[in-house]
């Protein structure tokens, strides 16, 4: 069986790694990125471009590598379930990983909403470590 559009449009930008191109083109601008509480800098950021500067831009610099490699996607209509894993590298260069379960919107073909959930732990250890 095929995959959704939804789900090609979500797995696109997991196999991107995040291009800004890609996610130009697949995140609406005005997305709501929720990100769990107990994460580094967990909250609600309202825009792509809050969740680039006042999410992203304050996480990676506590890493020398981060990304999200997603592992099983979920159609659920509108809405897409990604279950996967967090890939991170300290600064002292101790990697780890950490589960993750990513749920999006998606509304005329663009990516609206993100809700996270985490195991904060890990992420906030290699964080610091």
């Amino acid at each position: 069986m095929s995959d959704s559009p939804n789900v090609v449009l979500v797995r696109r930008l997991y196999d991107s790694g995040m291009d800004p191109a890609v996610a130009a083109e697949t995140i609406d601008p005005d997305i709501v990125w929720d990100i769990t509480p107990g994460f580094p800098y967990g909250g609600v950021y309202r825009t792509w471009a809050s969740a680039g500067a006042d999410f992203f831009g304050r996480l990676a610099p506590h890493f020398a590598a981060f990304g999200a490699v997603a592992e099983e996607f979920y159609d659920a209509g509108d809405h897409v379930f990604v279950h996967g894993h967090y890939r991170a590298v300290s600064k002292s260069g101790q990697a780890s990983d950490a589960r993750f379960i990513h749920l999006w919107t998606v509304r005329d073909g663009k990516l609206t909403r993100l809700i996270q959930a985490a195991d904060s732990h890990i992420v906030q250890q290699a964080a610091n470590g």
